[in-house]
C-alpha cells in the first residue's frame, strides 16, 4: 500500500477517528522521511515522525474539506498530496515560530508572478483559522501609492510606466502596519486596499480595511525581502537588460531597494517561492491572458505580455536577485521550488538554517 492509498483511506473515514492502524502509520511515517531534505526543512525527523503523523491525520479530513472548495479544477488526488505534503506543514511550522516568538508573527513570502502566492496565502489562512489562529494576508500590491502619487512619480521619473516596481509604494504606510501586528495592536488607519481595475488598470487605493489583532501576517509580493545587489553584477546582466538604458534603469531600481529595507526589517521569517526556471512567469502569463481572450475577456495579446514581464525582469532580474537568495540562511528560512506543473519541486532550507 502506499502513502497516497492511505491518506486516501483516511479521507474516506472522514471525522470517525479510527486510529491509524500500525501499518499505515509505518507507511506514512516513512514516506515523510523519504525526502531527507524536505523532512529538514520541516523538522521531521525519525524521533518526531510518529507523533507528527498522528496528528497531522487526524485533521485530514477536516482540513481537506476546507481546502478543496478553493481549488474547484484540482481533482482530489493533487490536493490531498499538497496538503499533507506542504501545507499543513507549513501551518504547523508558522504555529511553531508564533508561539515560540510569544507575539505576532510577520512572515514574508517572496515569489514571482504566477507561482501561487495567492493560493497559498488563502489556503494557509484557513488552516490556521481552523487551528485557532487568526491570520491577515496581506501584499505588497496594497501599499501602492495612490493614482494621484503615482501619476506624479512618472512626470518626475517617466520610465515608471507601470506600478510595481521600487519606488511605486508607501513604504512608510507599509512600515506603520507591519509594526502594529507585530505588537499586537489593529494599524491605527487599519489595512489599505487596491483596486487594479480601476483607472483602465492603473489601479488606485480604494480603502482602508479596519481590522483587530492577529496571531500571523502573511505578507507577499514580488520582491519582498529583496536587497540591493553589488554594482558589478549588473555589468554582464542578462536580457532583457540590453542596452545603456536598460541597465541604468536597473541600477536605479537596485538603489531603490534600499529605501525598502526597513520595511524587511518589519518580517520575522522570509519563504521564497522559487520557479524553478524564472522564464515559466512569462509562458504561464501568456497562456492565462489567451484563455482570458478565448473566452471572450479582454487580455493582453502576446507581445504585450512579453513587454510587460520584459519590464520587470529589467527591474530587478531574478536571474540575478534570486539565486544568491536561496542560499542565503541569515535571511531566508524556507525555499520551495516551482515546477512546470505549478506544483512544488524541492522544498529545503538555505544552509545553516537550524530547524525550528
Amino acid at each position: 500500500m502506499s502513502a497516497e492509498e492511505v491518506l486516501a483511506e483516511i479521507l474516506q473515514q472522514g471525522e470517525t477517528e479510527i486510529p491509524l492502524s500500525a501499518n499505515q502509520e509505518a507507511i506514512l511515517s516513512q514516506d515523510l522521511l523519504a525526502d531527507a531534505e524536505r523532512a529538514a526543512a520541516f523538522g521531521i525527523t525519525p524521533q518526531t515522525v510518529l507523533s507528527i503523523v498522528r496528528v497531522r491525520s487526524q485533521h485530514l479530513p477536516q482540513t481537506y474539506a476546507l481546502v478543496a472548495p478553493l481549488l474547484p479544477q484540482q481533482p482530489p488526488e493533487p490536493i490531498l498530496t499538497l496538503l499533507w505534503h506542504l501545507w499543513l506543514p507549513l501551518t504547523e511550522q508558522l504555529i511553531a515560530a508564533h508561539q515560540a516568538l510569544g507575539r505576532p508573527l510577520i512572515q514574508g513570502i517572496l515569489g514571482m508572478q504566477g507561482c501561487g502566492k495567492t493560493t497559498l496565502t488563502t489556503v494557509l489562512c484557513q488552516l490556521l483559522n481552523y487551528l485557532g489562529y487568526s491570520s491577515l494576508s496581506l501584499s505588497i500590491d496594497d501599499l501602492y501609492k495612490t493614482y494621484a502619487e503615482r501619476q506624479t512619480l512618472l512626470r518626475s521619473d517617466p520610465r515608471l510606466i507601470w506600478r510595481g516596481p521600487p519606488g511605486t509604494h508607501d513604504i512608510e504606510l507599509g512600515i506603520e502596519i507591519l509594526q502594529s501586528l507585530r505588537q499586537g495592536q489593529p494599524p491605527p488607519r487599519g489595512v489599505p486596499r487596491f483596486d487594479k481595475t480601476l483607472y483602465q488598470g492603473q489601479g488606485d487605493r480604494t480603502h482602508f480595511e479596519p481590522i483587530t489583532p492577529v496571531d500571523i501576517v502573511l505578507f507577499e509580493g514580488w520582491f519582498v525581502g529583496l536587497t540591493p545587489l553589488p554594482l558589478q553584477v549588473f555589468e554582464h546582466a542578462p536580457a532583457p537588460i540590453t542596452t545603456a538604458d536598460d541597465r541604468q534603469f536597473a541600477l536605479d531600481m537596485n538603489h531603490q531597494l534600499q529605501h525598502y529595507q526597513p520595511l524587511w526589517n518589519c518580517l520575522d521569517r522570509l519563504m521564497i517561492l522559487n520557479l524553478a526556471d524564472y522564464r515559466l512567469s512569462k509562458i504561464w502569463r501568456t497562456q492565462a491572458e489567451q484563455a482570458a481572450i478565448a473566452a471572450g475577456k479582454s487580455g493582453m495579446s502576446d507581445t504585450e505580455v512579453s513587454n510587460f514581464v520584459d519590464y520587470f525582469w529589467r527591474a530587478l532580474h531574478p536571474a540575478l536577485f534570486m539565486p544568491a537568495l536561496c542560499q542565503d540562511a541569515q535571511r531566508v528560512s524556507l525555499v520551495i521550488e516551482i515546477k512546470a506543473d505549478h506544483n512544488p519541486g524541492r522544498i529545503y532550507r538555505s544552509k545553516g538554517v537550524d530547524a525550528d
